[in-house]
């Protein structure tokens, strides 16, 4: 088998549960943070012989969380198992948790690409969402960002927060567009079940104005587009290089229209390649074989000192089915499929298979078809995971799911 050129690593730590997080994350408790530690090296440790990363991903949780001893411990490890040296290289971070020395550690280690969870820069709903940084933390977190060298930093922002008025989403974008990062990733709020926020709108104490939703998403398309940065896809825009300025390979390609700070890392999941997923709760995809982990940071911990990985379940997909979700996931892009592309790496051609679907797509205006691509209209984009179901096929071969037995002491 070929190397896998992904790793993704989620570090299961948080100082305090946001309001609308459904992701695995919870604060650490005792000498949990160096128990994962210890568990994380060993699984590093167990897919190492097989792994050559050229985008690598600590995503949480709040990877800058963890201590610098403790990220020493886990860069020693990356050294000795060989798994530094990848073409990006990024961390979340949060701005109560970034200090100089972990900046200039991390910076030193590899590390090129730093994602800062920012989320708003209006005090009031930051306080609303549950975060534990002020708007004056992320300006002091982005200088030492850059007085450690990093030219490459994406900021997150989320739109149609509760009580968010379109004069405070433009009041953010004016300032967060005067950072002059190299990406920005802005999301709009998802209410997830079982998180705060969910509760809350089910118990009618918040509304949902789709129609502000919607002119939100067109000013900040429209303004980031303005400020300079192309959108790639639904939620991420990002800038072309400088003139002059070495970008690393080995894509995106600026000839499909995708700017070279786009997030290699996340191209490689909507173009189907093989990664692996590391810590609680985090999801891999290698040779056809789709599993997860366990998100239970104790039971992830007591696999790993057993010598096995920690995984909850593991299932083959069809190919049909795996094409589907490629076919789906591809959709995000703005460039959508080329028709050769998706071709090359699923095997099927979406104009056979899934013809009827697309050009009920293009009835509805949602998306186009070109002789040479299929992609979502600027409409279309906002309904893309409508969109994207329309693409999927039966999941996978059922005989093949099975949740791995553990015991629990």
């Amino acid at each position: 088998m070929a190397f896998v050129t992904s790793l993704y690593i989620h570090v299961p730590f948080c100082a305090h549960k946001c309001e609308y997080c459904a992701f695995y994350s919870a604060p650490p408790s005792g000498d949990q943070a160096e128990r994962f530690v210890r568990a994380l090296v060993r699984e590093l440790e167990l897919v190492a012989p097989h792994c050559r990363p050229q985008t690598v991903f600590f995503g949480g949780g709040t990877p800058t969380l963890l201590t610098l001893r403790q990220w020493e411990t886990v860069i020693g490890a990356m050294d000795r198992l060989n798994l530094l040296g990848a073409f990006e290289w990024t961390v979340e971070a949060n701005p109560a948790t970034l200090s100089a020395d972990k900046a200039k550690l991390l910076r030193s280690a590899g590390v090129n690409r730093i994602s800062m969870g920012v989320q708003s820069l209006d005090e009031k709903l930051l306080d609303r969402l549950g975060r534990v940084h002020s708007r004056d933390m992320v300006f002091r977190s982005y200088d030492i960002l850059r007085g450690a060298g990093f030219d490459n930093i994406n900021i997150d922002l989320m739109f149609a927060i509760p009580t968010q008025t379109l004069a405070t989403w433009n009041a953010t974008l004016d300032e967060a567009l005067a950072l002059g990062t190299e990406h920005l990733s802005c999301y709009e709020v998802i209410y997830e079940e079982d998180t705060p926020l969910f509760h809350q709108l089910q118990a009618g104490k918040i509304d949902v104005d789709e129609a502000l939703a919607c002119t939100m998403y067109d000013t900040l398309i429209d303004r980031s587009t303005a400020a300079g940065f192309t959108q790639y896809e639904i939620a991420n825009f990002a800038r072309h290089a400088r003139a002059g300025t070495p970008v690393a390979a080995p894509y995106p390609n600026p000839a499909d229209g995708v700017p070279q700070f786009a997030c290699r890392h996340n191209i490689g999941y909507w173009r189907g390649r093989d990664s692996y997923g590391l810590g609680p709760s985090a999801s891999e995809y290698i040779g056809g074989v789709r599993a997860r982990n366990w998100a239970n940071t104790s039971l992830y911990c007591d696999q790993l000192e057993k010598g096995r990985r920690a995984k909850e379940f593991s299932e083959e997909l069809a190919p049909l089915a795996r094409a589907g979700e490629l076919a789906a996931f591809g959709l995000r892009m703005m460039v959508g499929w080329r028709f050769d592309e998706f071709t090359e790496c699923t095997g099927f051609d979406l104009r056979e298979e899934w013809q009827s679907d697309m050009d009920e797509l293009c009835r509805f205006g949602w998306a186009e078809i070109t002789p040479e691509a299929f992609r979502l209209t600027r409409a279309g984009l906002r309904f893309a995971d409508s969109a994207a179901a329309q693409m999927l096929r039966p999941t996978a071969k059922p005989e093949t799911r099975r949740t791995i037995p553990v015991s629990v002491v």
